[in-house]
């Protein structure tokens, strides 16, 4: 297995056991799920006095475990707490240990079995029309062992499970369902009214929709009217975030150019200034004759517009070329008003007098 996934790993577990509550994150669910069916008990999702519950990005505090990617900047909880959602419903969910999901691979299913599972999901909805709904549940899980291949049966305990204000074990029946046959509606629907209840409302809104597709139904698309709202504002409460995250991080890699050329102007100023006051002019001072101990550099004085002028003329260059060479050549240039003059700006501000 590669060591980086494993390392991936370990710290999204580390994180998980210093926040539990990131298991409840509606991204989650399907972790959550097969935690469960290997029969795992998560801990209730912590009580918060905000109102998205780890629903968004304003969801679970910062841990102190540290991601094994670094994570991109985080706004401000004034900037990330301004959704406010209605979690009338909602309910804590349920730990139980997971039901019995019967045999698929290891039971080979007799025309037989078919008919008794088939007199099972029938006694179980008599039941469940009695308002019997343990002795319903124990009738469905009888008829899945029987017939653990058959959709319709995990559907139908599902339905059960939501009457039964346990909704994590009807998502874990909606999902072999949907596995065994992806096209049928009803999974969809009691999924989607299990994640209703849990407070996830986008995946209720997803499965709900999914359920009205391939099967259009009033109570589903009831129930998709409540839920489609509020996941349309977390989806816009989660874009406004990324929005913000992306202009400050847009912002700051504006700084860091910024900067970046800002060194680079000064480093080729100073470059500049090496060049001039060591190539051209030799002495203490890069000048014939020297100059003052604690003399500005001479990249101050190439600021001087007139100065930085007569550098690009090719003339001075050679001049300046040639004196520095050999200082006693400034004698060739005495007639040279162009050069002198430059020459003697250059020497007052030093404060040396141009040697002939």
């Amino acid at each position: 297995m590669d060591p980086r996934k494993v390392t991936e790993l370990k710290g999204f577990v580390q994180m998980c056991e210093s926040n539990p509550a990131i298991l409840h994150l509606p991204e989650m669910s399907f972790f959550r799920t097969w935690l469960l069916g290997m029969g795992a008990t998560i801990p209730p999702p912590p009580k918060t006095t905000g109102s998205c519950q780890g629903g968004c990005p304003c969801g679970p505090p910062p841990t102190s475990a540290s991601p094994p990617e670094p994570e991109p900047p985080i706004l401000s909880e004034s900037e990330e707490s301004e959704i406010e959602i209605d979690n009338e419903g909602v309910i804590e969910p349920d730990t139980d240990e997971a039901q019995d999901m019967g045999e698929m691979e290891n039971t080979e299913v007799t025309e037989e079995m078919m008919d008794q599972a088939n007199e099972k999901k029938m006694e179980a909805i008599n039941a469940l029309g009695e308002g019997d709904l343990q002795k319903a549940l124990d009738l469905f899980t009888e008829a899945i062992k029987l017939n653990p291949c058959l959709a319709i049966l995990y559907a139908k305990r599902a339905s059960v499970y939501i009457k039964m204000q346990k909704p994590n074990a009807a998502i874990r029946d909606c999902d072999r369902a949907i596995s065994i046959n992806p096209d049928s509606a009803q999974p969809y629907k009691w999924r989607g009214k299990a994640h209703r209840l849990l407070g996830h409302w986008e995946e209720a809104a997803k499965d709900l929709a999914t359920a009205c597709k391939l099967d259009y139904d009033e109570d589903a698309s009831a129930m998709l009217k409540e839920v489609q709202p509020k996941a349309s504002k977390i989806v816009e409460h989660r874009r406004k975030y990324e929005r913000k995250r992306e202009e400050k991080k847009m912002k700051e890699k504006q700084e860091r150019v910024k900067k970046a050329r800002e060194e680079h102007a000064r480093a080729q100023r100073e470059e500049e200034a090496r060049q001039f006051g060591g190539g051209f002019f030799p002495g203490a001072a890069g000048f014939p004759g020297g100059a003052p101990a604690g003399m500005p550099g001479l990249g101050e004085f190439l600021k001087d517009p007139e100065l930085l002028n007569a550098m690009k003329d090719p003339e001075v260059m050679a001049a300046f070329q040639d004196v520095a060479q050999n200082p006693s050549n400034i004698s060739k240039y005495q007639n040279n008003p162009k050069i002198m003059a430059l020459v003697t700006k250059l020497s007052s501000k030093f404060g040396a007098s141009p040697q002939p």
